[in-house]
């Protein structure tokens, strides 16, 4: 049968021809499914070839610049093939290894995501099983609700009030009505189909279940796939960013090649051949070559980090931009609360009762101020709302046989009103039996209530728990004492003051009410149903402060960050969490989304520039809304969420913040990170994570940059001078391109240093190479490894006798000294002299404002082990017979490395000594501000 034939049949015809009763498939049938119809997954779009992917690192800026280098060296009157084939190794090398890390970040990012795969709700054998939802087979019941992904095509056989985002497939952004009845209708459209859910819609409102027909490449989703995998990925700030410094960077070499042919051709004369190879050598040693391997593997060690501190990352590009978040907007409920709710106190029949017992275990006691209940009187006194807390309700209680501990499966706080229904001694399990549901109104952000109507021993009657404010407001009696009564204004201020009670406790308040529906004739919907309601009473629950966000708060402060909760509840509760948790300190402003929806952008913006600012009962619109104000003020929005409603603030946000256990599965595709733990905390962790991402990429090319001073000062020497040569071509590339390498690689690597988060956020528009990495490295570390590679320099030369004066005459002839033993054991002090000094950079450069001696030198492996190769390597092009003759070396002596190993503090003694001042003169200023 085609697909299409679907819609027109009934449930029963479509049973038959699936194979299925109304219990779902055994697990025995849905495995032999499995085996016949595949795995439901769509065939992935083919990705672009690696081949492809790896040709990619030879044609970036940076690469061609080098590429052109290489050319020129094989023109006949340059003739220097050495030096050409050394550039060519370099990018080849250069482009195996930044290859290869995008492939491993690719791999690693892969393997995360695996760690959030997709399920889906089915019936199968009458349970219903959470199973991957690539195991889903034609035949499946699934069960729908509010906020799910649906991952395959399935006829609807059961709708209460359900709704489905269409968008993928048709391009309605509208919610699209669905219900059960079969459609009778020629040339229907296969996309539009009310009874039909489509792969990669997703449920915006309502519950329902159906049964799937179509898995795979055979659902219509499958059939346009082509069509959702050709997005073609914009660049994030930091790529950009990124392409910005490579292009300043190969100005710079570019600039200071010709400056020095220019300098060289017409000052020293070298003529134009050597002249024109000294500039290739200069625009090689000035190309930051490992720049963007370096920020590959960078970005991938963050996120790996971050993994381990319970955020998942969905892009690279994401790490980055987290660490300039200003603002974090916050949920109350799971991201600062445990999520673990229990009832405390109750209001009703015009009483007020407290409740003992923690957890889901249903045992506890009922106190009537300072008298105990016992089971048979809380149980009269309290089954009118027991019985409604039951029933309007999605969530069970399940005890383990074994251990005997009780948990829910289901909402947390519907969770806890069973509990507490159970505790007074309400059956649910055997009351339910004889009043089934007919009908269900799911939970909606914006009218914040949900009702289900059962077939009741007394009639038809809708059960509807919601917001106090709000379902007062749809009330007109109060049942008191086993009589309905009318709801007088007294008793609708009472009860307030009551709500507003609890709530000052940071008790999060439900409002519980019933209907009696005899002789009701209208369709069910809201608008109809909840209406005329009987005002039962109020449950007051308990969701306690996580113990280790007031911690998380607190260094959020000290970073500069702004903590905004952002919360569907009411403002008391929320303002009382707020100060457990300091979020709020002094006197809070609380604004209602009723408010926000009243004001101007202008005033909203406004609003937002103040402290102390809590945002309660706000619609998604609103949460929109205030990400977008925030971001016009100037600020880096990151916003939680997890309800399928948050999922446009999510994306508005610069990052979203999806709930890994609570989000549903429309907020985690919206998100650009998941937190497994559901923890504010773990966003603190992250953000350090992501601030040590940028950090790390300057360190990079702080420790690159750097040495291009003592690279350039031989040349000036020379020129000024007249002196022999102190640093050769092939030299600066063994530096550039051999040496630093590994250690500048290493330094991406750092974990973040120790006082991070004590610093305000990176400015959004600050460059990643700015004026104080250039005078950092070009005029206070460089000018440090140029002073020490000129002393090695001319340390040899005096040890061997010879005097300036002596220097200056040799420096006059270049064929004189070329080959001369004594010059070539010169510049390989020189050469080595920088070398040694890189090592103390590389140590300088661990931190940006804490002692590395505070630090420690032994935390980064890959950095002590890139020192390790970085001396091994200019042994061998030291004393390696053939290889040093090709860089214009010669073997030097122990007393020669002695003075070489002296050099290694200089730049890391400097270093410290600026950090120093730095912290006294911040120190000083403080003190200058508090007398002030």
């Amino acid at each position: 049968m085609e697909n299409s034939d679907y819609f027109s049949l009934d449930t029963e015809k479509i049973f038959k021809k699936l194979g299925v009763s109304k219990d779902g498939l055994s697990d025995e049938e849905a495995a032999k499914r499995l085996k016949e119809f595949g795995p439901n997954a769509l065939v992935a779009k083919r990705k672009r070839p690696l081949i492809l992917k790896f040709f990619d690192n030879f044609v970036h800026l940076l690469a061609i610049i080098l590429w052109v280098a290489a050319g020129l060296c094989f023109i006949p009157k340059v003739d220097m093939p050495q030096l050409g084939y050394a550039i060519i190794l370099v990018v080849i090398i250069n482009a195996v290894f930044s290859f290869l890390q995008e492939f491993r970040a690719e791999k690693a990012l892969e393997a995360l995501k695996n760690l959030i795969p997709s399920y889906s709700k089915v019936l199968r054998s009458g349970e219903i099983q959470d199973i991957l939802s690539s195991e889903l087979v034609p035949g499946d019941i699934i069960v729908l609700e509010e906020g799910d992904n649906i991952t395959a095509d399935a006829r609807l056989i059961e709708a209460y009030d359900i709704r489905t985002n269409n968008s993928v497939l048709t391009g309605e952004s509208d919610p699209q009505r669905k219900n059960a009845n079969p459609v009778h209708q020629e040339n229907a459209d296969e996309l539009r189909l009310a009874n039909v859910v489509y792969t990669g819609t997703s449920v915006t409102n309502g519950s329902g279940r159906a049964v799937v027909f179509a898995t795979g490449m055979k659902t219509q989703f499958g059939k346009i796939a082509n069509l959702t995998q050709n997005v073609k990925e914009q660049l994030s700030p930091l790529q950009i960013e990124i392409n910005k410094t490579s292009q300043i960077l190969a100005f710079i070499a570019v600039g200071v090649g010709v400056l020095f042919f220019v300098l060289s051709l017409f000052t020293v004369k070298l003529g134009f051949v050597a002249a024109f190879v000294f500039a290739i050598g200069c625009i090689v040693a000035f190309v930051p070559e490992g720049l963007l391997p370096t920020v590959t593997i960078t970005l991938a060690m963050g996120v790996q980090r971050m993994a381990k501190r319970n955020a998942l990352i969905k892009k690279l590009s994401s790490v980055e931009t987290l660490g300039s978040a200003t603002v974090i907007c916050t949920d109350k409920t799971g991201t600062l609360t445990q999520n673990e709710m229990t009832i405390k106190e109750m209001w009703a029949n015009g009483k007020s009762y407290d409740l003992t017992g923690v957890g889901y275990n249903p045992e506890g006691d009922f106190f009537l101020g300072s008298a105990k209940l016992n089971k048979e009187d809380a149980s009269k006194a309290l089954k009118p709302i027991a019985r409604a807390m039951s029933y309007c309700n999605n969530a069970r209680l399940i005890v383990d046989a074994s251990t005997k501990q009780w948990t829910i499966k289901g909402d947390p706080t519907e969770g806890a009103l069973l509990v507490a229904a159970k505790k007074s001694g309400f059956e649910y399990e055997v009351e339910i039996q004889d009043e089934i549901r007919t009908y269900l109104l799911p939970f909606d952000s914006r009218r914040k209530r949900m009702s289900s109507i059962h077939n009741a021993k007394e009639g038809i009657i809708a059960f509807v728990k919601g917001a106090p404010k709000e379902m007062l407001s749809i009330c007109s009696k109060i049942y008191l004492d086993g009589n309905v009564v009318e709801l007088s204004k007294k008793q609708r201020d009472e009860i307030l003051k009551i709500n507003d009670d609890y709530a000052r406790k940071a008790l999060r308040v439900l409002a519980i009410a019933y209907r009696d529906l005899k002789g009701f004739s209208s369709s069910y919907s809201p608008e109809s149903v909840e209406q005329d309601l009987v005002f039962i009473g109020l449950a007051a629950m308990m969701d306690p402060p996580r113990l280790e966000v007031e911690a998380a708060v607190k260094q959020c402060y000290k970073s500069g960050i702004k903590i905004i909760m952002i919360t569907g509840d009411y403002g008391l509760t929320a303002d009382a969490i707020a100060r457990k948790t300091g979020i709020v300190k002094g006197e809070s402003k609380i604004y209602l989304g009723s408010d926000i929806e009243d004001m101007s952008e202008e005033q909203l913006r406004e609003v937002l520039k103040q402290e102390n600012i809590i945002f309660a009962r706000v619609s998604p619109e609103n949460k929109m809304s205030i990400a977008d104000a925030l971001k016009k003020n100037g600020h880096v929005v990151a916003m939680t969420g997890d309800g399928v409603n948050d999922a446009p603030a999510l994306k508005s946000a610069d990052i979203g913040i999806a709930m890994g256990i609570a989000g549903t599965d429309v907020a985690k595709e919206a998100a650009d990170m998941i937190l497994t733990d559901d923890n504010f905390a773990s966003i603190v962790s992250a953000i350090e994570e992501g601030r040590a991402v940028f950090d790390n990429i300057r360190r990079f090319i702080t420790y690159i940059l750097a040495s291009n001073i003592p690279e350039a000062i031989p040349f000036i020497a020379m020129v000024l001078f007249k002196i022999p040569l102190p640093l050769t071509v092939m030299q600066i590339l063994a530096v550039d391109l051999g040496t630093d390498m590994l250690p500048a690689l290493a330094l991406g690597t750092e974990p973040p240093e120790p006082g991070i988060m004590n610093r305000p956020p990176r400015p959004r528009n600050e460059r990643l190479l700015n004026f104080k990495v250039l005078v950092k490295a070009y005029l206070f570390l460089g000018p440090i490894e140029a002073a020490m590679g000129m002393l090695g320099y001319f340390y040899l030369y005096s040890s061997r006798g010879y005097s300036f004066e002596m220097l200056r005459i040799i420096g006059a002839n270049t064929k004189s000294y070329i080959n001369d033993i004594i010059y070539l054991q010169a510049t390989t002090m020189s050469l080595a002299a920088i070398i040694m000094t890189q090592i103390g950079n590389a140590f300088a450069c661990k931190t940006n404002f804490e002692s590395v001696f505070k630090v420690g030198f032994f935390k980064n492996k890959l950095l002590l082990w890139g020192i390790l190769a970085e001396v091994a390597l200019v042994n061998i092009l030291i004393y390696v017979p053939h290889l040093n003759k090709v860089f214009n070396n010669a073997p030097i002596g122990i007393t020669d490395w002695l003075v070489l190993i002296a050099f290694i503090p200089s730049v890391l003694i400097a270093e410290e000594l600026r950090k120093l001042i730095l912290k006294f003169m911040k120190k000083r200023q403080t003190r200058i501000l508090k007398v002030a």
